[in-house]
């Protein structure tokens, strides 16, 4: 786990970039951003390509690895899936839990989210959960009863020691080009560490929460300033070398 709240910037490829892009994206990467003790930087490439990452990064222990997804059961019938220890022995070290398209786009609801956060936790990784709301829930006022809703979810996964993150995550922002203002993502922010004080009381105050959706180079030192933003989770941005150590940089 972080110090308590170092800025964290996390790079979620999606479903982009194979093992050879993987290395390559690296290669370029690396000459970019250098060894930084006030961040942690975080990569969560597709599962095909983690061990790939990891071959890339064996000399660069300042940036960890995770994965999108994983499975609550250790092994079984689940054509498809990855369990959280395979994903462990295989290097990762962070799990992406909840993101809005694992939920919006393939049902997951915060029962599953929680019961994944469990199993991650068993494996010895740490998770970072995704909440956020959709623009008709933001419209109709309900942001802060949907945070709730998936903040308390996933909390029921949690041991009572357990290190994790969280990333809001405003559905309405993610791949849209439309970022929240660093004002909205500062009071989404506090209303979570405000629930979070109530949930888990001093605790609270070393979880980091991360911003994500349509970040840039050009509005990623904006977003890290505002207050209660203690990172970034960055989608399509990552993708190019160039603009993540930038972002990285910021």
């Amino acid at each position: 786990m972080t110090p308590l709240r170092t800025p964290v910037i996390a790079g979620n490829w999606k479903m982009f970039k194979g093992p050879a892009d993987t290395v390559s994206f690296f290669r370029d990467f690396l000459e970019r951003y250098q060894p930084r003790s006030d961040r942690s930087i975080i990569f969560f490439p597709p599962a095909i390509s983690l061990t790939a990452a990891v071959t890339a990064l064996e000399d660069r222990t300042d940036v960890g690895l995770g994965v999108q997804n994983i499975h609550w059961e250790k092994e079984g019938a689940f054509t498809g899936e990855t369990a959280a220890p395979m994903a462990a022995s295989a290097g990762a070290k962070f799990v992406l839990i909840g993101h809005s398209e694992r939920r919006h786009v393939f049902g997951e609801t915060d029962e599953q989210v929680a019961k994944k956060i469990g199993a991650t936790l068993a494996a010895g990784l740490t998770p970072v959960v995704c909440v956020g709301e959709k623009l008709p829930e933001r419209q109709a006022g309900k942001l802060e009863e949907v945070l709730s809703r998936q903040l308390d979810a996933a909390l029921q996964g949690l041991g009572p020691d357990a290190d994790f993150l969280v990333a809001y995550e405003p559905v309405w922002a993610i791949g849209t080009g439309v970022n929240a203002t660093p004002e909205d993502a500062s009071a989404a922010h506090a209303f979570l560490r405000h629930r979070l004080e109530a949930a888990i009381g001093p605790r609270a105050a070393n979880v980091p929460i991360l911003y994500g959706g349509s970040v840039k180079p050009d509005n990623a030192a904006a977003l890290l300033a505002a207050g209660d933003v203690d990172g970034l989770l960055v989608g399509g941005a990552s993708l190019d070398p160039a603009g993540f150590a930038t972002i990285a940089n910021a």
